[in-house]
């Protein structure tokens, strides 16, 4: 038994904040926005929406792409490092607003690597023969914990979800997944508050960006590289690489790596900046809809994250 991905979505909130509204607020320029990170601008959670909003929107979304009724799902992983509450968790929240009967419902919660972590766990109950189909989400709104006082980080992130249904299926769309992690970077890229650490004086994102950034490139380097190598692949194979949105810098040093040509790169990263683990599906999800990604396509998911955490998805869509 294997897992192919059956339905994908997305959901943007309404409000668009462009750099031109950062320079307004800090000290900070277009063109330096533009140069070092590819951001031209990101979108804000209005103030009544929380990530499970936006996770449920996105989860529609893929199960109208799907030709899917709530019934129709058997499993609700989300992935996000924004959560409404400390619980229900979000995938509770987004069952309930989606009306989905049965089954388990939890988030993950692995940084930018949140979605790619909740794929691979979907795909291993669907191997398993213990659910059919998986309803996987990456949401974040990630404007709740930025200190938009800070120049070298609010500049950064966005808000927004993503979405992918996964179904059994007899031949492979989930053809190879790694994950990997390691603390020893934790306070490199952290949010600086936590219930049991009793900080409630709200989290703000603070982040170490060029040793980030080396750290980031170098495990990506080896991430891609492991794929390849697992796989029997040349790197040219790959018909398109669909990376977290960080930083145009790091998208292109992978590619790079893969001796992939930015045109078979998904870029969304100047319209939505880095949308944590609601990047990566959100990105497929675009691909897929203005007809770039066609079946039958070999894809390259991936991403890095705070933790630090990584991750990679070699999938047959």
């Amino acid at each position: 038994m294997y897992s192919r991905i059956v339905g994908t979505g997305k959901y943007l909130p309404e409000r668009i904040l462009t750099n031109a509204d950062l320079e307004k607020m800090v000290e900070t320029t277009d063109e330096w926005i533009r140069s070092r990170t590819g951001i031209e601008r990101r979108h804000i959670a209005a103030d009544n929406e929380a990530t499970s909003d936006l996770a449920s929107k996105a989860g529609l979304a893929a199960l109208a792409d799907a030709g899917l009724g709530p019934n129709d799902i058997d499993l609700v992983i989300v992935g996000t490092t924004t959560p409404d509450l400390i619980f229900p968790n979000v995938a509770c929240l987004v069952q309930e607003k989606l009306k989905i009967k049965s089954g388990p419902a939890f988030s993950l919660e692995a940084a930018c690597s949140g979605f790619i972590y909740s794929l691979v766990v979907a795909d291993q109950f669907i191997r398993l023969g213990q659910v059919r189909r998986a309803l996987v989400i990456g949401a974040e709104t990630m404007s709740r914990i930025i200190d938009w006082t800070d120049r070298e980080t609010c500049v950064l992130f966005g808000d927004g979800a993503g979405a992918v249904i996964l179904e059994a299926a007899e031949q492979p769309g989930v053809l190879y997944s790694t994950l990997g992690a390691d603390g020893r970077y934790r306070d490199l890229l952290y949010a600086s508050s936590g219930v049991s650490l009793r900080q409630r004086d709200g989290a703000a994102l603070r982040m170490k960006g060029n040793e980030v950034f080396k750290v980031a490139v170098k495990t990506l380097e080896n991430l891609v590289d492991d794929v390849v190598e697992k796989n029997g692949l040349e790197k040219g194979q790959i018909d398109w690489l669909i990376p977290h949105q960080a930083n145009i810098r790091i998208i292109s040093a992978t590619a790079k790596r893969l001796e992939l040509p930015m045109e078979r790169v998904i870029l969304t990263v100047a319209e939505h900046g880095n949308t944590s683990a609601a990047s990566v599906p959100m990105a497929l999800d675009t691909a897929i809809r203005d007809g770039r990604v066609k079946r039958g396509d070999l894809l390259l998911l991936e991403a890095f994250g705070g933790g630090f955490t990584w991750g990679a998805s070699l999938i047959r869509y």
